[in-house]
């Protein structure tokens, strides 16, 4: 039985095959019997490992937290997802790191006003048109127009993503509509700060 906690770049779930390489949780967003009743239950919506310390779980438990599920880092970055401060330590580690230097911080910021400033930063359609692309950091994620394919952006080009990994590399003249920013704003600039997001193993083949 496929589930409805896959999640694009735009945080819509949905029902597909493939799983990816990361784990997620904002909290339980299904009922008694497994379909989803909401987007999101809690401020905190993080990233984790698929495996970690040989813990076990039964998908979409009543009660509890909805496991989701990300093609990768640059996908749940997008969808206003942040490292676990556990079983991705290092990786929140960076993380917080390169906010402090975004936002100007004396000491790394703790995951309570991370989540805040998240939960803030929707993004919105209309003043996020993307004018230049080479102004846009690795590993955010763009939209070709309303409703079009999303697109990784990698090195001033873009790779198309789908539930499944990355297509080959395309430049944006190869893309007939307006690209649309889907990303998080914070996080654009987190990702230009120099935080690297793991990414899909398919683009190793593009």
């Amino acid at each position: 039985m496929r589930r409805q906690n896959r999640v694009d770049p735009q945080c819509a779930l949905v029902a597909v095959a493939a799983r990816g390489t990361l784990m997620g949780n904002r909290g339980c967003l299904h009922d008694d019997s497994g379909n989803i009743v909401r987007l999101s239950a809690r401020d905190a919506s993080v990233t984790c490992l698929l495996s970690f310390k040989e813990r076990q779980r039964q998908i979409m438990q009543p009660g509890h937290y909805t496991e989701l599920f990300f093609l990768d880092e640059a996908t749940a970055l997008a969808a206003g997802h942040r490292p676990c401060s556990e079983c991705r330590r290092e990786r929140y580690v960076a993380y917080q790191e390169a906010w402090a230097r975004v936002f100007g911080l004396a000491k790394r910021p703790t995951a309570k006003d991370i989540d805040l400033q998240l939960k803030q930063d929707r993004p919105e359609r209309r003043e996020n048109v993307v004018s230049d692309l080479k102004a846009i950091p690795t590993g955010a994620i763009v939209q070709a127009g309303k409703g079009g394919d999303f697109y990784l952006v990698r090195d001033g080009r873009l790779h198309r993503w789908s539930f499944d990994g990355y297509g080959l590399s395309v430049s944006p003249a190869d893309v007939a509509a307006p690209l649309v920013m889907v990303t998080r704003a914070c996080h654009v600039r987190i990702l230009r700060s120099g935080y690297v997001p793991a990414l899909h193993p398919s683009l190793g083949r593009r």
